[in-house]
């Protein structure tokens, strides 16, 4: 057996799992990351991976297997990017076990990540979040299930998984009502309720049953809902709300849409962006400064505080409407 397989099989066990207490999410995307590099690996040198060494898969190699990522498996800029800071990790861990391959590593790790474009985040205004509210059928254990699912998510802002994950005893509905979490990172996170909450989940609990291990969110055979299923779901309302909130078609809307929502209404209600950062489980504040970007009226204020003296109030508007048209294009 090679240097690099019990190298491997150290990382996961010893340092992802043992040290660092990685997450199931962070062990499975490693895992992957792992397998696709062994095989693209295997097949270009034409060895076993078992017998793969870590100078078998240097700089070059690995530069390889990125663009074949992008070229031929279509993947975006950052999975590619998320592929290779898995490497690199296993590679930092390497460096300590063998400094003899020192210079086939550093040069691995001299490997950049791709710059991309940072898009504005999509959101839901308050009309659009009603509408999508109002869309399950009430008249359904599926539909309350749903509504209620939605509201929270809208609400707290918490994530896909955490919101999936929930169990029954992670609400609490007392005195400074609140939920509490295990996010990303394996940190703890409670987030406050608002009253229309409480009272949508309180309605829940009482038909679902008051069982603390059970998933909040069941499905029909009792299990917690995957992530596919959730964003099947939100998929589902978002077409139905759609014929009563129409800019509902114009957006990509997930379940990750509703985490941006909580944010946004968190930053138009005037609070801190390190306090939202903390809402949300960051781990820097500046991640939140991608909902400054998103928020136009925070900007449009901030312009008015600027504008010249003589400058008359309001946004401009094109005088004539050919020159409208004109200034469209």
């Amino acid at each position: 057996m090679s240097v690099l397989a019990p190298t491997l099989e150290a990382f996961f066990s010893e340092r992802l799992i043992g040290q660092r207490q990685a997450s199931p999410h962070t062990i499975a995307a490693y895992r992957d990351t792992m397998r696709l590099l062994l095989a693209f690996a295997a097949e270009r040198v034409g060895k076993q991976p078992s017998k793969l060494e870590v100078s078998d898969i240097d700089a070059p190699l690995v530069g390889a297997f990125l663009d074949h990522l992008e070229s031929d498996r279509g993947c975006g800029v950052r999975t590619r990017n998320a592929r290779l800071s898995a490497i690199r990790s296993l590679y930092r861990y390497a460096a300590l076990r063998h400094p003899e391959h020192a210079g086939v590593i550093e040069r691995l790790l001299a490997i950049p990540p791709k710059r991309t474009e940072s898009a504005i985040v999509t959101f839901l205004i308050e009309e659009e979040v009603e509408a999508l509210l109002a869309a399950p059928d009430l008249a359904t254990s599926t539909g309350r299930r749903d509504r209620a699912m939605l509201m929270l998510g809208a609400q707290t802002g918490l994530r896909a998984s955490e919101l999936t994950g929930l169990r029954c005893g992670d609400v609490h509905l007392g005195a400074g009502p609140h939920v509490s979490c295990m996010g990303k990172g394996r940190k703890q996170r409670i987030t406050p309720l608002t009253g229309p909450t409480v009272a949508v989940l309180r309605t829940w609990l009482d038909e679902r049953g008051r069982q603390a291990e059970g998933p909040l969110f069941p499905t029909r055979t009792g299990g917690h809902l995957s992530r596919d299923a959730l964003e099947r779901r939100v998929a589902k309302h978002v077409a139905q709300a759609t014929h009563t909130c129409p800019s509902l078609g114009t957006k990509r809307v997930t379940a990750h849409v509703l985490r941006h929502t909580a944010a946004m209404r968190l930053l138009q209600a005037g609070v801190d962006t390190s306090v939202i950062a903390l809402w949300l489980g960051h781990e820097q504040v500046e991640t939140t400064q991608i909902y400054l970007h998103a928020d136009l009226a925070i900007k449009e204020r901030a312009l008015a505080r600027t504008k010249p003296l003589d400058a008359k109030p309001g946004r401009y508007r094109p005088p004539d409407t050919l020159i409208a048209f004109l200034e469209a294009l």
